[in-house]
C-alpha cells in the first residue's frame, strides 16, 4: 500500500508540472491580458502569434499624402498585421504601418505643418507614431490609438533631414523589433546644393529582425537578420521591406558616370550601421540629411540606431558595386545590395558579384 500511495502521489506531482508547462505555454502564445482585457504584447519563447493576430494577414494598404495649404500636409496611416517574407519562404508576422516592413516613406517639407491620422487595424494591441521630425510633447501627439480606433495629431516638421519613425508604445522594443519602423523625410525648402546634378536617387534602410515576438531576444539576443531595403519617392517606384534577398537578386540600376544620391536611415532597433558602397567615396556627405551637417570625401558613415544621412557619389565604370554595412558579422547576415551599373543604365543580364 504504501508502494502505491507514492506512485500515486508522484503521477499526481507530474500532473500539476504538466498543467503549469501548459499553461505557461498558453500565456505565451496568446498574450498577456491587461486590467482592460487588452491583449499585450508575448514575450519569452513565444514562437506563434499571439492568439488574436495567429490568422491576421491584413493586406497592405496605401500610404495617404495630401498637400492642403502651401505649408500644411495631411498624412494617413495604418497600424496592422502583415506578414513579410523575411528570408525566402520565411515569413514574420509583422506589426507594420500600412503593411511593410519597414513602412512607407513620409515625404513632406521643410516648415510643413503635418495634421496626422493613425488608423490602429490591429484588433488587439494599442500602437502610436513617433516622429523623430517633428516638434511636440509625446505624451499628447504620440499618444496611443486603441485597437480598431483612430487617433489624429497635429504637429510641425520644422527641420530638414532623414528622420526614423516607429511606433511608441510599450513596450517600445517590442513594437519596434516586431516591424513598426520607418523613415520621414524632410526636404530642404532651399534644398541640397548638388540637385541640379544628381541623376539617380534611392532611399535606402536599415533594420534588424530577432525571434519572432520575443522581448527577451529583443533586449539581449543578436539579430538573426539585419538587412536593407529600397524606398521610392515615386509610388510607383521600387518599394521592398526588409528582406535578405530582394536587392540581391534584382539590383538597385545605373548608368556609367551617374551621380547617385541616397537617403539613408537605420531604424535599428538596436545595432549601428557602418554605411559603405564598395568601389566609390562619398563626395558629398549631409549627416542627419540637414545640409548644414556637410562633410566631403567620406568612406563610411556612421549611423546610430535611428540616425539618418543623404550620401552622393559617382560611379565611373561598368560592374557591381556592393551595398554593405561594414560591421560584416551584419551584411553576413543579410545586409548586402547590389548597385549594377551598365553603359545603358539598364539591366544587361548580367551575373552581379556580392560579399
Amino acid at each position: 500500500m504504501k508502494k502505491l500511495a507514492v506512485w500515486i502521489g508522484f503521477l499526481l506531482l507530474l500532473g500539476l508540472f504538466a498543467g503549469c508547462a501548459q499553461s505557461g505555454e498558453d500565456s505565451a502564445e496568446k498574450g498577456e491580458t491587461d486590467a482592460g482585457g487588452k491583449v499585450e504584447a508575448a514575450s519569452g519563447d513565444a514562437v506563434e502569434a499571439i492568439e488574436p493576430h495567429q490568422d491576421l494577414n491584413q493586406e497592405p494598404v496605401p500610404l495617404k499624402v495630401e498637400r492642403v495649404g502651401e505649408n500644411e500636409v495631411n498624412v494617413e496611416m495604418t497600424a496592422q498585421i502583415t506578414d513579410i517574407e523575411i528570408e525566402k519562404d520565411y515569413f514574420y508576422k509583422a506589426w507594420t504601418f500600412n503593411g511593410e516592413a519597414p513602412g512607407p516613406v513620409v515625404v513632406v517639407e521643410e516648415g510643413d505643418m503635418i495634421n496626422f491620422t493613425l488608423k490602429n487595424m490591429d484588433p488587439a494591441i494599442p500602437h502610436s507614431m513617433d516622429f523623430h521630425a517633428v516638434h511636440t510633447a509625446p505624451s499628447k501627439n504620440f499618444a496611443n490609438v486603441e485597437p480598431d480606433e483612430t487617433g489624429t495629431f497635429r504637429f510641425p516638421a520644422t527641420k530638414p533631414g532623414v528622420f526614423m519613425y516607429h511606433c511608441g508604445t510599450s513596450p517600445i522594443l517590442s513594437h519596434i523589433a516586431n516591424g513598426m519602423h520607418g523613415t520621414i523625410i524632410v526636404k530642404p525648402k532651399d534644398g541640397y546644393p548638388n540637385d541640379d546634378v544628381i541623376d539617380r536617387e534611392f532611399i535606402m534602410i536599415q533594420n534588424e529582425w530577432y525571434k519572432y515576438n520575443d522581448l527577451d531576444d529583443f533586449s539581449n539576443g543578436e539579430p538573426s537578420q539585419v538587412v536593407f531595403s529600397v524606398k521610392s519617392f515615386d509610388e510607383d517606384g521600387r518599394n521592398t521591406n526588409g528582406d535578405t534577398f530582394s536587392l540581391k537578386d534584382e539590383p538597385l540600376l545605373a548608368k556609367v558616370g551617374d551621380r547617385i544620391r541616397m537617403y539613408i536611415n537605420n531604424v535599428g532597433p538596436n545595432e549601428v550601421s557602418s554605411f559603405h558602397v564598395v568601389g566609390t567615396i562619398f563626395d558629398d556627405v549631409y549627416m542627419d540629411g540637414n545640409p548644414y551637417n556637410h562633410f566631403q570625401g567620406l568612406q563610411t558613415v556612421m549611423l546610430p540606431a535611428s540616425g539618418g544621412a543623404v550620401v552622393e557619389f559617382t560611379v565611373t565604370e561598368e560592374g557591381s558595386y556592393p551595398i554593405v554595412t561594414h560591421q560584416f558579422n551584419h551584411a553576413q547576415k543579410g545586409a548586402v545590395a547590389i548597385l549594377k551599373v551598365t553603359e545603358t543604365g539598364e539591366d544587361d543580364g548580367k551575373a552581379t558579384m556580392s560579399h
